[in-house]
This record gives structure tokens, sequence and C-alpha cells, in this order.
């Protein structure tokens, strides 16, 4: 039923953005592969509730043509034991100057440390569990930095021992590239958000900041995460990190 849902939303938005779209917009043709890759004192998961709680690496990527990206999320600790691993595929329906709206679903892989026991001798291996889940991402801009979002994903466990049906809806607000001098810039966006897990709850506050420059492609970023109220089990009241990113992109204009 969701699966059938979701569908029909995408088929939805494929039909407005057609409608919309200008001679202009039908003519644009061209790749764009982008990404960074950095490191971190902590990895955070899509949902800040979620840390590694360990140092860890950090690879986001992108295949873009025209409206459909590819977008490749890999975080894990430096022995690869926790962590996890996501592939996004995502339709950009609208890209107005006022208005943008992202659909996409991924399949996912999380890695873990569990302990078993056999024979009496305890050991620890690392648990691979998968996943399904699929977004929803509106925006609108108020002005030139300024824009305002929500951010819907459900998620599903393919396996029993372990999360089966998670809601996340995120209420959030960006001021981007605020001028600080000398070629630095500054972006900013707190957020609150409500998670559901397997009939536990929890609310949330989450800010992230991030300082860059226009002359060097790295980013320097800390993103803090505050419980409001939650009954999650294993649930931490404060968690943050810093991370230290390198950014790049590039263009390419496909002949017709």
């Amino acid at each position: 039923m969701r699966i059938t849902a979701l569908f029909a939303l995408i088929c939805l938005l494929i039909r407005m953005d057609l409608v919309a779209q200008t001679p202009s917009d039908s003519a644009q043709k061209y790749m764009r592969f982008s990404g960074s890759v950095g490191i971190t004192n902590n990895g955070f998961s899509i949902i800040p509730t979620f840390s590694l709680n360990s140092p860890a690496t950090i690879t986001l990527l992108s295949w873009r043509r025209e409206k459909f990206s590819i977008d490749p999320d890999i975080r894990l600790t430096p022995d690869a034991r926790k962590g996890s691993m996501l592939l996004w595929f995502r339709y950009h329906a609208i890209e107005r100057n006022k208005f943008r709206l992202r659909a996409g679903f991924h399949p996912a892989m999380n890695f873990q440390i569990r302990k078993i026991s056999e024979e009496g001798i305890t050991s620890e291996i690392t648990q691979m569990r998968r996943f399904l889940a699929w977004e929803l991402a509106p925006s609108f801009s108020i002005r030139k930095n300024w824009s305002i979002g929500i951010y819907y994903l459900q998620g599903n466990g393919m396996q029993k021992d372990g999360p089966r049906t998670t809601h996340f809806l995120n209420l959030n607000t960006t001021l981007a590239n605020m001028k600080v001098g000398r070629g630095f810039g500054v972006t900013f966006t707190p957020a609150v958000y409500h998670l559901y897990m397997d009939g536990h709850t929890g609310n949330y506050f989450t800010a992230t900041g991030a300082l860059t420059h226009v002359k060097y492609p790295f980013t320097l970023q800390s993103t803090i995460n505050k419980t409001i109220n939650s009954n999650l089990p294993g649930n931490k009241d404060f968690l943050w990190n810093i991370a230290f990113l390198y950014n790049f992109s590039k263009r390419f204009e496909l002949k017709k």
C-alpha cells in the first residue's frame, strides 16, 4: 500500500512539473558529479538522534542528470565495523525561484557491533541490518538566502531483530552563506523534529552550522542535537559533533 501511494505521488509530481515547464527548462540538458568527503569526531545518522559515538569518515556523492540523481551516502567508523551505507534515488520534481520539491527512496545497510556467546565464549561480530525508506522534501524561499522546509522520511526494517517502522518529520529553516568578512560565509540550519519508532516517540531540537570560504573547497561543520522529550530506548539527552569536509562539483553539458 505504501509503495503504491509513493508511486502515485511521484507520478503526480512528474505531471505537475511537465505542465509547469517552460521551453527553456525542457531544453536544459546536463549532468553533474558532486559531493563531499571528510572526517568527524562523531558520525551522525541522517536522523540526528542516532550517532556512532565514534570518529567516522563521511562520503556524500551525487550523480545528477536533469531532474534525476543517484546519491550514495556512506558514514563509517575507521575500522568499518559500525556505520551505514545508503543509496538514494531522487527526483527533483520542482525547482522554481521560490518553491522546490524533492522525492526519493533508498535501500540501506546499517552495521552495528553485536556480542554473541557460543559454547561459553563471548565474542563481537559486525551485524548488518537492511532497510528501505522514502522521503519527501518541500522547501520555500522567503528571501535570497533564507528558506524554510519540511522533511519527511519513512523507513522500514527488513529484519525482526531491529527497528521495523520509523517516521521522521523535520521542520527546518536555513540561513545560507551569511557573509562574515574576508571571504568567509556561514550557513545555519536550526530545526525541530518528531521521531516515531516502533511505538516509541521523541521530540528534538537540532542545529547545524557550517563555515566556508569563497576561495577554498573546504567546510568546517558542527551539529548539535538536544532532546525535548523522548521515550525511545537508549535515548541521549545531548549530542554534538564537528566535521571537516572537502567539497567538489563538476558539471557536464550534454550534446543533443
